[in-house]
């Protein structure tokens, strides 16, 4: 078989290919045999008919169309591996010569992922959560421990948020009651919004025993149509803090002074802060990259990235047991615009993924074949299987170009997250040592866009259709 290769109008390149007609002929075979297992012949059973018996009552034409229509995806396949052509949609075939008898040839013209180049990467700033908690931080914490060791105290004040009020609780419309918002003597936490924020600026400043009617709509938001509350508070208590001293701590924690409890909630929440911060980077950079990308993102490159999250979100919502019409019912999520922020978040992940792919190039980040056989031997280790096997089953895949650009992916995040500035919402420097921004070699950190699979969904076979790697 002989090919060559030429770029065509828009983002796509022409295969032309040779196949000579000697190397068909594997293919009529099987179609043959093929035939002698569909067709009954006196005599002879399913199967068991020989090609020449077939040859003299069906036509051969009919055995070589059956094998081209089986051999040319094939062949097809070969002239994509010998040029490393990365195609992100299914081909249109055309075949010039040798439908009835000679060597064969096909033009294969397909759209393939687009090299781009983008400007202005070297330099970014990301802004990133302090990874030190603050005063209040460290506060809420504290407060949150004494609210389990507080005491309800009634009050005759007027209310205010924080205060949790008995209340009885009536809902209407055109006055009928409205199913589930008719209530008596229930407690609820002025402030809290559990019911709709109306409910709230309507409670704060009322006393015990006083009843107010107000209209607010109805918590649940796919009714449209507002309700009439109707409130009367029956008691009014206050929650009352004990006095944070070295007593109370020693008494509700493992410490035994305010300054030791103190300590280990900063030290608790400076590590959550510092991963925080750390996952900020890289969703930052990701941002910044997007936008550095003023290339349209080819549409069956944006619609397989669609399918791929799509698919995997259905998968998630299966081992829940739910389907995705239940999730977007219970969400309150509307169908198409549930479908736009998917587009939306595939389009930004296509755009990260070019952005990378183009600084690898541009730096040189591209895996060498020391770098392959060292993910070989990683895959190898994870997988307990021999290095060779797990290559040839990427081969075989046709994966390889996927892995390749995985690799060079992670390579340029890496020069990315070293490169870029990372300051606070003060504007302020924050230091590398104060984050964890060292990604495992085999983890999804370079999965800047919010992917929730594996990184490859974006690489097509060569029919157009999604596959794995060997792992």
């Amino acid at each position: 078989m002989k090919s060559t290769i030429e770029p065509v109008e828009g983002n796509k390149v022409k295969l032309s290919v040779v196949v000579e007609e000697a190397e068909l002929e594997p293919s009529i075979d099987r179609a043959w045999k093929q035939i002698s297992r569909e067709v009954k012949i006196p005599g002879f059973r399913a199967g068991k008919v020989p090609r020449k018996v077939l040859e003299q009552r069906i036509e051969k034409g009919y055995a070589r169309s059956e094998a081209l229509r089986d051999a040319i995806p094939q062949f097809y396949v070969e002239a994509l591996r010998a040029h490393e052509v990365d195609v992100i949609d299914q081909p249109s075939i055309d075949i010039t010569g040798g439908e009835e008898a000679g060597d064969i040839e096909f033009d294969a013209t397909v759209e393939i992922r687009p090299e781009i180049s983008i400007e202005g990467y070297h330099g970014l700033e990301v802004t990133v959560p302090s990874p030190h908690p603050s005063d209040d931080d460290i506060a809420d914490q504290i407060d949150r421990l004494r609210a389990s060791y507080g005491e309800m105290n009634t009050v005759e004040r007027p209310a205010a948020a924080g205060d949790y009020a008995t209340i009885d609780l009536t809902g209407t419309r055109d006055g009928e009651e409205v199913s589930g918002l008719v209530v008596e003597s229930y407690t609820y936490e002025i402030g809290s919004g559990a019911i709709v924020p109306e409910f709230d600026e309507e409670l704060r400043g009322i006393k015990t025993g006083e009843t107010i009617t107000f209209t607010a709509p109805h918590p649940d938001p796919t009714e449209d149509e507002p309700v009439s509350y109707e409130v009367t508070i029956k008691e009014l208590k206050e929650r009352v803090l004990p006095e944070v001293t070295d007593e109370w701590v020693a008494e509700a924690t493992e410490f035994e002074t305010i300054v030791a409890f103190r300590d280990d909630i900063i030290d608790r929440l400076t590590k959550v802060r510092r991963t925080q911060a750390s996952m900020a980077v890289q969703s930052g950079i990701g941002d910044k990259l997007a936008e550095l990308v003023t290339d349209d993102v080819p549409e069956p490159l944006a619609g397989g990235e669609m399918r791929a999250r799509l698919e995997d979100m259905v998968r998630r919502l299966s081992q829940q047991g739910i389907t995705l019409e239940q999730y977007l019912q219970v969400t309150g999520t509307d169908a198409q615009a549930f479908t736009q922020d998917l587009r939306e978040t595939a389009v930004q992940s296509c755009k990260v993924d070019l952005a990378l792919r183009a600084i690898a190039r541009a730096e040189n980040l591209e895996p060498s074949e020391e770098d392959l056989d060292e993910e070989f031997a990683k895959m190898s280790a994870q997988l307990d299987m021999d290095v060779e096997t797990i290559r040839e089953r990427i081969t075989d895949n046709d994966q390889m170009l996927a892995v390749k650009a995985d690799l060079g992916n992670r390579a340029a995040l890496r020069w990315l997250t070293d490169s870029v500035a990372i300051v606070d919402a003060n504007g302020m420097p924050v230091p590398r040592d104060q984050l964890d921004l060292t990604p495992e070699d085999d983890d999804e950190a370079f999965e800047l866009a919010d992917h929730d699979h594996d990184g490859h969904d974006d690489d097509h076979d060569h029919d157009g259709h999604d596959h794995d790697h060997a792992h």
